[in-house]
């Protein structure tokens, strides 16, 4: 089924455009987590989805400024208070090239060097993308952006926290985490990676363990219940490298309905995590 709200995303194609964003990613990445004070949970490091691709949202900095990838238009954008633009085509290029503009352009629009990221010298970063495609780009942001409604409209009937619907640069995840106010016994409260009760629901483009588009559930603490919760056809329950619920993305697009079946899938977990994660008064 072809539907422009989710588009196919075929893992051999996608793969190498996948990998390019990936390291594209990760040069707008860094400037948050340079220039941002910490967030709990390292939310401060986040990418946000747009319609048009990914975001860094608002950096204050010595100069506010904000990086943008249009995946639409296969770009590299920077805007600075004042009125600075930076505009890079995309062409496969290494995300080492793209680092060095982006901290150029920042520095020259009075960002102070001293807040500039360090340099990476890693293979994923320096090499070219020569099987980067723009239209395979523009596919990945139609389906960020889908994914992003979805979890948008997830998020609006939970009443507790929850996080900002994040893309992780490093894992290359889109993600949203319920966290419903309790803390684990015995853990240090102050410690909020280990100590706070949460689900994650996420979305991925593939990794080694799984090599296709994918979406997972997960929650910490896992209770005992959930991996014997009925899940709807097309959902399974893995245990291979991380215990979760996963939907295949090309088995979410044999639905008649994608979003319905996905919203439902999610509402259902969020119910067995009220029932089976927190504690019973």
């Amino acid at each position: 089924m072809n539907n422009e709200n989710f588009p196919v995303l075929d893992p051999d194609a996608i793969a190498a455009t996948r990998d390019a964003l990936h390291a594209y990613s990760q040069v707008l990445g860094s400037w948050p987590e340079a220039c941002r004070p910490r967030r709990k949970h390292w939310w401060h490091i986040s990418l946000r989805p747009t319609v048009r691709g990914l975001s860094t949202g608002l950096v204050h900095a010595t100069v506010d400024f904000e990086l943008q990838l249009d995946l639409r238009a296969s770009v590299l954008s920077g805007q600075v208070a004042g009125g600075g633009e930076l505009r890079e085509s995309l062409q496969g290029q290494s995300a080492a090239e793209l680092a060095d503009l982006t901290t150029a352009f920042l520095v020259r629009e009075g960002v102070s060097p001293d807040l500039a990221p360090d340099a990476d010298t890693s293979q994923e970063w320096t090499q070219a993308w020569s099987g980067y495609q723009p239209d395979t780009a523009a596919a990945i942001a139609r389906a960020w952006t889908s994914i992003a409604g979805a979890m948008a409209t997830l998020r609006a009937g939970i009443p507790e926290e929850t996080s900002p619907i994040q893309l992780w640069s490093h894992h290359f995840d889109l993600a949203m985490v319920w966290l419903p106010g309790e803390k684990i016994p015995g853990q240090d409260p102050a410690d909020e990676e280990h100590s706070d009760k949460q689900m994650n629901f996420g979305f991925t483009l593939g990794d080694a363990g799984i090599p296709e588009p994918y979406f997972y559930v997960t929650a910490y603490p896992q209770p005992d219940a959930l991996p014997n919760l009925p899940l709807p056809d097309g959902t399974t329950w893995h245990t291979e490298g991380f215990s979760g619920a996963v939907l295949l993305y090309r088995d979410l697009l044999e639905q008649a309905e994608p979003e319905r079946y996905l919203l439902d899938l999610w509402r259902t977990l969020v119910a067995a995590g009220r029932e089976h994660l927190l504690e019973k008064s």
